[in-house]
Parts: C-alpha cells; structure tokens; sequence
C-alpha cells in the first residue's frame, strides 16, 4: 500500500511539474510579412488562454491590421449565390457556376483591414507551438481605383453600357462560409519557435481575401453585382513578443 502512496505521489507531483512547463495564458505583439504575387504586411495582439491541465491547448482572441499591396490583380465575383447558387454552408462544397463569375481587373489594390481575430494554438514542445488563426468581424479602408470589367459573357457591362469603374475596398468584414464571407479577411496557419521566453519566430502560410465594391453593378442571373474578391496564399513570416 505504502508503495503504491509513493508511485501515486510521484505521478501527482510529475503532472504538476509537466503543466507548470506551459504558460496558462499569455499576451503577445506580433508582426508578420507575407509576400509572393503581393505584398501584405500584418500587425496583431493576441490573448491566449491555456485549456486542461496542461495548458498544451490554448484559444484566444485578439485583434489584427492587415495591409495588402499588388499590381495587376484580377478580382472574380465574390457573392456566393453568384458563384454558387447558395449563400449557406453548402456554398462551401459547391462547383462554382462558372457562367456567373465575372473579372473585374484592378492595376493597383492597396487594402487595410481592421478585424477581430479567433485563435488556436497547440503546444508541441515547451519551444514549438503550431497554431491557426482567423478574422472574424471588422472593417476595411483604402484608396479608390479604377477597375475594367471582363465578363464571362460577352455582352454583359455595367448598369451604364460600360466596362470601366471606380471601386474601393469593401467597408464591412465578416466571416461566414466560404464565398459567403464578407470584405477583407486574413487567415493564418503556423509553426512558432520561442527563442526564448519572450521573443518567437513564426513561419506558415497566409490565405487573405480582399474584397472591392465597385460604384457601379452588372446584372447576372436576375441579380446586380458590386462585390469582386481575390485571394491570395502567401509564405509567411513574423515576429512576436510575449508579455
């Protein structure tokens, strides 16, 4: 009995000393560069939690500005019951109705989005954590630009017999399902490695969509679109801070 005391007590004391390794929740500045046909720069702050007894498993939240910069882009029909047929989940496994996806070409995006960010993060070791993050509701802001129109059918223009307009940055930034999403939303999925207890290095890979609003609609399948997305997958790098 004593025995078996002893070996329970150095397994409390083994599990104690195991969680006492991991942070349960930390704060951290973090800076990112993603680049490839593009250019995007992020800046974000984050706040983890540690989840069990570990606190391996950590969620958070946390609030990020992300910059686009690309020349010559072309944006495709964004609405998902354009592209679609459906703005709810199935939009997520649906083909794409190729007969309503228009271009809309821009020579010049320069995007900013300010949004709320969802978080997870698994620690692998004490050093290396993998981790996914998402934005989740904000807004966006940039400079207007002009933009032609090429349409997959031909005759189709712009509600004015045209195929040029002026569009900006959508305003509003919402994550739904898929093409259903709203604006400007970044994505990342990451390794980090802590320097040491204050300074990580992460690596990964960014999936950003930039969303405009032309000023004027073109009419496809009984509907008016404005709305004209891109999405880019970019290497990524950063920095963070822990405090």
């Amino acid at each position: 009995m004593k025995k078996i005391f002893v070996c329970l007590s150095l397994i409390l004391v083994c599990i104690k000393g195991f969680a006492q390794g991991y942070d349960t929740s930390y704060k951290t500045a973090d800076l990112a560069l993603a680049t490839g046909t593009g250019f995007s720069p992020a800046l974000s702050y984050t706040q983890m939690f540690g989840i069990g007894r570990s606190y391996r498993f950590k969620i958070g939240y946390g609030v990020r500005l992300t910059s686009f910069f690309a020349n010559d882009i072309q944006l495709r029909t964004a609405p998902a019951s354009l592209t679609s047929g459906t703005s709810n989940f199935a939009a997520l496994v649906s083909d794409d109705i190729v007969a309503n996806i228009d271009t809309f070409r821009i020579k010049k995006v320069q995007a900013n989005a300010l949004n709320l960010t969802i978080n997870l993060q698994y620690a692998l070791t004490q050093k290396l954590e993998v981790g996914i993050n998402i934005d989740a509701i904000g807004f966006s802001f940039g400079t207007k630009q002009s933009g032609d129109l090429i349409a997959k059918a031909s005759k189709r223009k712009f509600n004015d017999g045209t195929v040029v307009s002026e569009a900006k940055p959508t305003n509003f930034n919402l994550l739904l399902v898929s093409d259903s999403d709203k604006g400007s939303l970044n994505s990342e999925l990451f390794l980090r490695y802590w320097v040491n207890n204050k300074i990580g290095i992460r690596g990964g890979l960014s999936f950003f969509f930039v969303e405009y609003t032309s000023d004027k609609k073109v009419s496809v399948a009984n509907q008016e679109n404005d709305r004209w997305r891109y999405k880019s997958l970019l290497p990524m790098v950063a920095i963070s801070y822990k405090f």
